[in-house]
Parts: C-alpha cells; sequence; structure tokens
C-alpha cells in the first residue's frame, strides 16, 4: 500500500503504479520455503535438538521463502507470454500454419520449470523430467514433447538469460539445438 507523503510503499521503492513486482511470487516463495524449512531443521537439530529443529524449520522456512521470491520475480508470466504472442513465429521450429495457442502451453512450461528448478540445473539435465510431466503440463494441446520441447527449452533460455545476464545461442535462434 503506497504511503501518500512518500509515493512509496513498504519496501522504500517509489510507487510506480505496477505493484506485481511487489506481490509474493508463490511458486519461488513456495519451493525456496520448502528448501529452507528443510535446511534450517537439520540444521537446528544437530545444533539444538527438537526445539532447534522446530527453530531451524521456521527460521529456514522464512529465509528460503524469501530467496525463492527473488529468483522467481524476475519471471512475469504476462510479460513473457506477451512476447512469444508476439515472437513465436520468428522462431525456427515453428510451423506457420499453426496458431500461437497451439505453442502457448510449451513456452509456459518453459518460463515455469525455469523458475521451479532454479538457476543451478541446465535445460539438457531436467529434460528427461520435462519431458516426463508435459503430458500434465500441456493441458488441451495436441503436441508431443517432441513438438513442444523446443519452444519449451526456448522459453527455459530466455528466463535463464534474464537471470544470468548472459545470453544463451538457442535464443538468438542460431543455436545448434533446433534440430535435435
Amino acid at each position: 500500500m503506497a504511503d501518500n507523503k512518500t509515493g512509496s510503499d513498504f519496501t522504500g521503492k517509489p510507487d510506480t503504479g505496477d505493484q506485481s513486482h511487489d506481490k509474493v511470487h508463490p511458486v519461488g516463495s513456495g519451493v525456496g520455503a520448502a528448501a529452507g524449512a528443510a535446511t534450517g531443521a537439520a540444521v537446528g537439530t544437530a545444533v539444538g535438538g527438537p526445539v532447534g529443529t522446530l527453530v531451524g524449520a521456521a527460521v529456514g522456512a522464512v529465509a528460503g521463502g524469501l530467496v525463492g521470491h527473488g529468483v522467481a520475480e524476475g519471471v512475469n508470466p504476462t510479460v513473457e507470454d506477451a512476447y512469444w504472442r508476439e515472437n513465436y513465429r520468428s522462431r525456427p521450429y515453428v510451423d506457420a500454419s499453426r496458431s500461437y495457442d497451439e505453442y502457448q502451453p510449451a513456452y509456459k512450461y518453459g518460463w515455469e520449470s525455469r523458475s521451479r528448478y532454479g538457476a543451478d540445473r541446465r535445460f539438457e539435465d531436467v529434460e528427461p523430467e520435462l519431458e516426463h510431466g508435459w503430458n500434465t503440463a500441456r493441458g488441451a494441446s495436441r503436441q508431443t514433447w517432441s513438438e513442444a520441447r523446443n519452444a519449451t527449452r526456448d522459453a527455459w533460455h530466455r528466463v535463464e538469460d534474464k537471470v544470468t545476464g548472459k545470453p544463451h545461442p538457442d535464443t538468438t535462434g542460431t543455436g545448434s539445438n533446433y534440430n535435435r
């Protein structure tokens, strides 16, 4: 909520009217909280026994949730969807007779999965898991994994580029992995 005197919210940032970045990111915060709670509980048990377990889990959940939110905050689903809607036809794997709506579930799966798996995982490392999960993630899409794979990878790498600040060769459309 904006402070009318200062024009900023509780974060101290100026109130720009766009409050989407100040909301808790449910996926990032949830994953971070779970990982933090487990780590905190383990450390707490080692240091303080049963009471340490409870305190460690609580502190770890809060800290992990904040870290997870920070990682996921870089992904705005509305921005990603608008980007891919505007640019999907320029990608080398797209069949010109297919609409964006046929590719959208794969793009969404890519940007959501990159946020879920975190910065230390590469697409190639988790691809078997992604392929296994595609039948659930695709919803009403009729695309097989082999049809959705490139769009999923493309969205994954676009988010990776934003997080790391280093362009991935595949996001330029010149990567050699498009033909696999």
